[in-house]
């Protein structure tokens, strides 16, 4: 059974907003013809062709559908302070979770089965979290071009390498430190870090069968060796260019940014900045500040 979780009344994405994040969306404003690229020339393609791949082809959860599952995004959307959107689930061997949203039309959420399979209940609640962090951020603005792009070299390979090409760096950079803050948001919502941590430990190297017997101290100590290569001008460069072409910064650099953000004053402060309890004596409604 899940604990009860403190409620962020009125919080707003830049308080919980990684700096990283901040500054790649404001380079990334900076790229011309972007908005206009994604609404007019590859939008009306890309709705039709996520509509048939992620929802057609799914189950979309409900009171009635997986209810278990609706209750953990209702959960974590109230502690987030942020309207539900609609959630899915897609039989799929790659454990991941994606979000989707265009402007004016419902965003949604897609989880994996074999995601699913892998986590307990409080771990799929982050991940959850983590995708509500995109919505919150509004990160779907950036998050769609991305998406598309992915998309575009996939359907039309050469409009779509063309494209990639020109903003394609940028757009990976910038995605690589959102995915910071929404490690964030998964942990305002589950307000533990050893969930949201454990989940990328399992992300990197889980399965249904052996992610009872990994170690999460173990996983966190990975952390100090991977900081130890930056040490080196050589070791600098290697990194770089690992990552230069990922859409997600390595499991073990999350997990070490989520572990100094929870022990930081920031976070402290954030949770009593906003948080409200449950109280069984309040008047009608349930919540009384904290």
């Amino acid at each position: 059974m899940l604990s009860q979780k403190n409620q962020l009344i009125g919080l707003k994405a830049d308080s919980f907003r990684h700096p990283l994040d901040l500054e790649a969306t404001t380079a990334l404003k900076q790229i011309p013809g972007l908005d206009m690229i994604v609404r007019n020339i590859l939008g009306p393609l890309a709705e039709q062709v996520f509509y048939v791949e992620n929802i057609a082809s799914s189950v979309l959860v409900s009171e009635k559908q997986l209810p278990h599952l609706h209750q953990l995004l209702l959960d974590a959307c109230k502690v987030l302070d942020i309207e539900p959107p609609q959630l899915y689930v897609r039989q799929h061997p790659a454990p991941n979770a994606y979000t989707f949203a265009m402007r004016g039309k419902q965003p949604f959420v897609v989880l994996h089965t074999s995601l699913i399979d892998m986590l307990e209940p409080e771990e799929i609640q982050a991940v959850i979290a983590h995708e509500l962090g995109h919505l919150k951020c509004d990160h779907s603005v950036y998050l769609t071009p991305v998406n598309i792009l992915i998309l575009a070299a996939a359907v039309v390979p050469t409009v779509g390498a063309f494209l990639a090409q020109a903003i394609q760096a940028q757009l990976l950079e910038w995605i690589r430190c959102a995915e910071f803050t929404c490690d964030r948001a998964a942990l305002l919502a589950t307000q533990n870090p050893k969930v949201v941590m454990s989940v990328l430990m399992k992300l990197a190297g889980g399965s249904p069968t052996i992610a009872p017997q990994l170690n999460l101290d173990a996983f966190i100590a990975q952390a100090r060796a991977y900081d130890e290569i930056s040490n080196t001008e050589m070791g600098e460069m290697v990194k770089a260019a690992r990552t230069s072409q990922l859409t997600h910064p390595v499991p073990v650099l999350r997990a070490r940014e989520i572990d100094r953000w929870a022990s930081s004053k920031e976070y402290q402060k954030l949770l009593q900045n906003h948080k409200i309890v449950y109280d069984s004596e309040a008047p009608k409604g349930g919540w009384r500040n904290w």
